[in-house]
């Protein structure tokens, strides 16, 4: 295959890729953020238990409510937010490649400039000084004793 076919075929395979159905968090974005079970929000201490027909319920009751809630949700929302965050993200990343980079570049290639003049301005009149300031306290000596 040549160079051309190939990169056709890479563009073709990130817009048509297959997605996970199993595993939807395959990085793990919301392992410690999102996960709250019954268990996790409900809890009765030692010696302060209801009655075990009303903690059934009771998870039935959250368990259901949450899936049930949720799914509701995402039918109504998910869209319409992963249309906003679909646009967000194309120009967050637009004003990332076409303005912050070469401003960026465009910065660094400038400053590079006013460094150049500022080590050459600090090797021609600062560095003489303080040589001669070093030659001339070189020949000091500080002794320090202790009085008790």
């Amino acid at each position: 295959m040549d160079n051309d076919s190939i990169n056709e075929k890479t563009l073709q395979d990130v817009h048509t890729k297959e997605i996970d159905l199993v595993n939807r968090d395959p990085k793990h974005l919301n392992d410690d953020v999102v996960k709250v079970d019954f268990e996790d929000v409900i809890a009765e201490p030692a010696g302060t238990y209801s009655f075990d027909g009303v903690w059934k319920a009771s998870f039935t009751t959250f368990t259901v409510t949450k899936y049930w809630c949720y799914r509701l949700l995402t039918a109504l929302v998910g869209i319409p937010l992963a249309l906003v965050w679909g646009i967000f993200f194309a120009i967050l990343s637009f004003i990332h490649i076409w303005a912050v980079v070469p401003c960026v570049k465009s910065y660094l290639i400038e400053i590079h400039c006013v460094s150049r003049v500022y080590s050459i301005c600090v090797h021609t009149f600062c560095d003489p000084l303080f040589e001669a300031m070093g030659k001339c306290f070189s020949s000091v000596r500080v002794t320090s004793t202790k009085v008790v």
